[in-house]
């Protein structure tokens, strides 16, 4: 898999976490800049570390599913694609309050966000993708996009919100057809 490929996934990913870090800058108004980090670098750890759980699950199982890889790909990124769309659809003039001073809160923020990061991890098992490298890419385009989100939150607002989720999940399906495509047009 290409780097442009990795880089489009990790943006599709990060947009989970891009709504919490834009919810924490709006809540946080005067959040400091070690707060920020903070946030930012637990979420990228759990972004990225789920992807390489995910993939190291997927390659037990791997090739026993090799002649059905692209199929599977399409079905779990189209399905969290779908998934985020669905939610964020659901959120819309809905406004959640989150307490982001609690350890535990933050924890389970990054856990729920990074599941689809664990599922991409399962199907990047099954494209052979170098996981290491995709795993600091998905952490690091975490990390970067939380950050601009949280800088974001604290003077544009609630504006943005939910639609985050829409673009993420539009993104998700669009790559899991790619690599559909890919396989059906290379076969």
């Amino acid at each position: 898999m290409d780097y442009l490929t990795i880089f489009a996934i990790a943006a599709g990913l990060c947009f989970d976490t891009f709504a919490v870090s834009l919810s924490f800058g709006v809540v946080q108004f005067r959040v400091l800049f070690k707060q920020a980090i903070r946030l930012a670098l637990i979420l990228a750890a759990f972004q990225g570390g789920l992807t390489v759980a995910g993939f190291f699950l997927g390659s037990i199982v791997s090739n026993a599913l090799k002649t059905f890889d692209h199929w599977i790909a399409l079905g779990l990124l189209t399905l969290l694609g779908i998934k985020m769309i669905i939610e964020g659809l659901k959120k819309q003039g809905k406004k959640e309050i989150i307490d982001y001073s609690k350890p535990m809160v933050i924890f389970t923020i990054a856990l729920g966000t990074s599941i689809d990061a664990f599922a991409v991890g399962i199907s990047f098992a099954l494209l052979d993708v170098k996981i290491w490298t995709a795993g600091f890419i998905i952490g690091a385009v975490t990390f970067l996009a939380s950050m601009t989100a949280i800088r974001i939150g604290k003077s544009a607002g609630e504006k943005l919100g939910q639609r985050v989720e829409i673009v993420g999940g539009l993104i998700l399906v669009a790559i899991g057809l790619k690599i559909f495509l890919e396989h059906i047009l290379a076969g």
